[in-house]
């Protein structure tokens, strides 16, 4: 079993910081948003791991490496343009090279073990197993139509959802998924969807299979999902990093990273990345804050100034 896990995205919600830091090197908690789909899938029994990169490459290779820092084996490849989730798989084909794989998205967080429904994957010889979860507006997602446990229908981001399972962002495949990719047509708004491509394994008369997943699952593209994923992460409490110097009253769901400077009259909700110097004569809340950031107050906001200014 083999991990691929989907990294190439510009994190286009979280601009500015993203300008400056890819976001799947955003730190949560302190530690790098990737570090925790590298824990899902070394619980998995995964060793090899494919980092699916675009433009971010050079930042995200230099972060992580070799991937022994976190006891992988990382290789790269570069997604040449945005077009969905099937076609950044198939750059990962010769790495594959034959064997199953986890397709992991690089920004997803998960509070329970998935190991359980890689174990299913394994055991049942199905061509594909798709984490679900129960949502309460699946129209933002694809969404899965099961019976019993198999999928018999898939639809991306439908306007009138036939079931409240989204699939929740991981997949098991087993080779017949590279059958299907190269006569997969572009969906109605340009992209190769990984939902047609597993609807067409299904069409073929495939076992597909949905593993419905019941914890906590944070998606972290956007402010409030990365704030409540850092929230959830730190439990509620403050987290501050080795060498930071804080002046302010920190209230809870507070992460702030190594070395930053940090002056405000209250602090509450939000992420100051490492190194930053944050100089702000109110409150700080609900925001996340990178580089030299000087205001009369921060609420839900995002914000990146490097030292030449905004």
């Amino acid at each position: 079993m083999k991990g691929v896990v989907l990294a190439a995205g510009k994190g286009s919600r979280l601009y500015p910081v993203t300008h400056h830091v890819p976001k799947p090197l955003l730190p949560i908690c302190n530690r790098m948003t990737m570090e925790y789909a590298f824990d899902q899938l070394r619980d998995c029994g995964v060793k090899e791991v494919c980092v699916v990169v675009g433009s971010n490459e050079p930042q995200v290779r230099a972060a992580l490496g070799d991937g022994s820092q976190f006891n992988l084996a990382l290789s790269y490849v570069k997604q040449t343009e945005p077009k969905g989730l099937a076609h950044a798989v198939g750059f990962a084909k010769e790495f594959v090279a034959g064997d199953s794989f986890i397709l992991y998205l690089g920004d997803a967080v998960y509070s329970q073990p998935l190991r359980p429904f890689v174990d299913k994957f394994r055991q049942s010889g199905c061509a594909n197993l798709n984490l679900v979860k129960e949502v309460a507006d699946p129209s933002r997602f694809g969404v899965a139509n099961v019976s019993g446990d198999r999928i018999t229908r898939l639809v991306e981001k439908p306007k009138n959802p036939e079931s409240n399972l989204a699939m929740a962002g991981m997949y098991v495949f087993g080779p017949k998924i590279w059958d299907v990719l190269p006569n997969l047509q572009p969906s109605g708004r340009g992209e190769y969807e990984i939902t047609d491509a597993i609807q067409i394994l299904v069409d073929q008369g495939e076992t597909v299979l949905a593993g419905k997943y019941e914890g906590e699952w944070f998606d972290t593209g956007t402010l409030d999902s990365f704030l409540e994923t850092s929230g959830h992460l730190c439990k509620g409490g403050s987290l501050i990093g080795e060498g930071a110097v804080v002046n302010a009253e920190v209230g809870e769901n507070v992460v702030i990273g190594a070395t930053a400077q940090v002056t405000a009259t209250s602090l509450s909700d939000c992420v100051i990345l490492p190194g930053s110097k944050v100089t702000v004569t109110g409150q700080v809340a609900h925001s996340l804050l990178g580089g030299h950031v000087e205001s009369k107050e921060c609420v839900n906001v995002v914000a990146f100034n490097d030292e030449r200014g905004p």
